[in-house]
């Protein structure tokens, strides 16, 4: 059986999957129907998916040591009879379903590990939904895909035409596997010279990020941040298994627009969006930190027109100033801790930038143990993802997609985490989080869109 071994930042989300940090993410999809859809339009597309049997990668794909997540020999291999039974299920709300209804069925699907002797994916069809709507929530295990490979298998399922009715299956999309085949021999001397050069370039712009670093660390005012700069919070204790996810939607055109006034870019305006929306709601809990809340911000750094698969990520610190109240100056202040994370990685190449964040990121592992989560200093307070879609409307087989809603991961000592999408013209937010640590998290989709009104008043 052809077997792929797992690259090392593959393996290490298997190796973190526990009863609590179930490292799966997943994506909600609400619909709007065609207008001629049948009235028994998705009991024929349940029958059609289940009734597919060949199976593309990843969807096809289970691990070869299920029962050993930290196994040293772990592969992927492909699973020639899999049961479709199992892993695509019909879910209903009471009709007529609300939002919340939904972010509560989302909350409690996203709360359930997968299983591991299968294919590590599961695809719910919901229905019940207002005027007809329905919603698709798909999560597979972030050993399998990262946010942008998962953005490829939707853009390949999805059309921009909504006449076209001959779209594929979800499952009958495919993207490469990310992993090399074990029988892959060794490297060629062209190739050794080819990487002992990249390794030694890597290592002359990693010394200069390094330096910037402690020159940061030792300097009174700097606005880079640096690792352990990360006050304690509430967003930093262990968690438990339940999980609660809440939403929101925002016109891009306005957020580029309130920028542009404060001299931000969009991400810019993301950070103080979030911002304002958890120095709220830590208020109301009585658990705002004195110091600035630091978020980690995940930097997609493969070439153009990567065809995806895996994950290839680096990573930046910014400050959130949560210590800030005055929507403007919470802004200015960002911008200038973003622009340092940036000068930081300027002129560095790619493996100097994995490398410069592995350094950044060498604090997390002691955060993310339960028995020490909430009880060091965090090397930061929680991810935000930025994860680029379509830009113009899309759909399947005339059923418009009306938005498109990231599901993440918490962990132990980040008990939050914020991932948003952009599609046609919207930015999508999807909030995820431990249930049991952080009470109430669905405000924090309400206060991030009244966070924007706030904001565009003080830029006006």
């Amino acid at each position: 059986m052809k077997a792929h071994r797992l690259p090392v930042t593959d393996a290490m989300f298997l190796y973190g999957e526990t009863r609590e940090t179930m490292l799966h993410v997943a994506s909600l999809m609400p619909f709007t129907p065609a207008p001629d859809a049948p009235p028994d339009h998705l009991r024929t597309l349940v029958d059609e998916l289940r009734g597919a049997r060949h199976l593309a990668p990843p969807w096809n794909l289970k691990l070869r040591h299920p029962d050993s997540l930290r196994h040293p020999l772990q592969a992927w291999v492909e699973d020639p009879d899999v049961d479709i039974d199992y892993h695509v299920r019909r879910s209903a709300l009471p009709a007529p379903g609300d939002e919340r209804e939904l972010g509560v069925l989302v909350s409690r699907l996203h709360s359930n590990n997968l299983d591991f002797s299968r294919p590590p994916w599961e695809m719910h069809i919901i229905e019940g939904l207002e005027c007809g709507r329905f919603a698709f929530y798909t999560k597979m295990h972030h050993a399998l895909i990262d946010g942008y490979t998962g953005m490829k298998l939707v853009a390949r399922a999805l059309s921009p035409d909504p006449a076209a009715r001959d779209t594929p299956l979800f499952i009958s999309t495919s993207l490469p596997v990310r992993a090399k085949p074990e029988s892959e021999g060794a490297m060629d001397a062209p190739g050794l010279l080819a990487l002992a050069r990249a390794q030694l370039g890597a290592g002359k712009g990693l010394g200069k990020a390094l330096l910037g670093l402690a020159r940061a660390a030792r300097a009174e005012h700097d606005d880079l941040v640096i690792p352990l700069k990360a006050p304690k919070s509430i967003l930093n204790r262990p968690i438990g298994r339940n999980r609660r996810f809440a939403t929101q939607q925002l016109d891009i055109a306005r957020l580029k627009a309130a920028g542009k006034k404060a001299g931000a870019t969009l991400n810019d305006v993301v950070l103080a969006l979030c911002g304002a929306a958890l120095r709220r709601f830590l208020l109301e809990l009585h658990a705002l930190p004195d110091r600035p809340l630091v978020a980690m911000l995940p930097v997609n750094i493969r070439p153009k027109d990567d065809p995806g698969g895996g994950n290839a990520v680096a990573a930046v610190l910014a400050s959130l100033a949560t210590h800030i109240a005055d929507p403007a100056e919470r802004i200015r202040a960002i911008v200038a801790s973003t622009t340092r994370a940036k000068e930081q990685l300027q002129g560095m190449s790619r493996q100097a930038i994995m490398a410069y964040s592995s350094v950044l990121l060498s604090p997390v592992g002691l955060q993310m143990m339960k028995m020490t989560s909430g009880r060091v200093r965090p090397a930061f307070n929680l991810v935000i993802s930025n994860v680029p879609g379509p830009d113009v409307p899309m759909y399947f087989r005339g059923a418009r997609l009306e938005a498109y809603y990231p599901v993440s991961i918490p962990t132990h000592g980040m008990a939050l985490n914020i991932t948003v999408t952009s599609y046609a013209g919207t930015l999508n937010f999807g909030f995820i989080g431990c249930r049991d640590t952080l009470p109430h998290l669905q405000h924090l989709g309400v206060y991030c869109g009244e966070a924007f009104a706030e904001l565009e008043a003080a830029l006006a």
